[in-house]
């Protein structure tokens, strides 16, 4: 069984902020989509999905986020993915999820 993408989970007032890990592929989005909708139990108004340290992402990773965005839609929780690298970037703007997704450059940018 291989680690938690999760690494940690901070609190800036009532924004969630998940700090990911390391690839996102099929054998660790599960335990990623978990983590996040166990993250929405706790009702913060907004999550921030810090990506900074994920070199890569694969599908499972990306429908992992697709479902906790229309979980926080239908929740009314803003939902902020940031500080992607270009790889991870690439495949948000190859599927067009660029346009789907709220992204920003970096935390701060979000918390703003």
């Amino acid at each position: 069984m291989t680690d938690s993408p999760i690494q940690a989970i901070r609190w800036n007032d009532k924004t969630a902020i998940m700090d990911v890990v390391g690839d996102v592929d099929l054998h660790r989005s599960t335990m990623l989509q978990k983590g996040l909708l166990a993250l929405l139990e706790e009702k913060p108004a907004a999550v921030i999905v810090n990506l900074a340290g994920v070199p890569y992402m694969d599908s499972s990773g990306v429908a992992s986020l697709v479902k906790l965005l229309s979980r926080t839609k239908a929740a009314g929780v803003s939902l902020i993915l940031v500080a992607m690298n270009p790889k991870v970037r690439c495949i948000f703007e190859i599927t067009r999820l660029d346009t789907v997704f709220t992204i920003r450059e970096t935390e701060q940018d979000a918390l703003a």
